[in-house]
């Protein structure tokens, strides 16, 4: 009888999740539509709400005008 640990793959003891080249299309599409919606919420914000988390009008603005593929290097998606 084998033990559970030998059955499992070596992917599974390694930490590496088994995703196919779809499915991390997939989840870039899901996250650059969040980020689309985001940015919309913020732009859609009253400069009281603004003021209330620390971002001036301008500030968001500017980001609620940014391209979608364009995010800090620590965003990526």
């Amino acid at each position: 009888m084998s033990s559970p640990a030998s059955t499992l793959s070596s992917g599974a003891l390694s930490g590496r999740r088994n995703t196919s080249p779809r499915t991390g299309l997939l989840a870039r599409i899901m996250g650059l539509l969040a980020l689309r919606r985001q940015r919309r919420a913020l732009a859609a914000l009253d400069a009281a709400l603004l003021k209330d988390i620390g971002v001036s009008p301008e500030d968001a603005r500017d980001e609620a005008a940014r391209k979608l593929w364009d995010v800090p290097p620590g965003w990526r998606i």
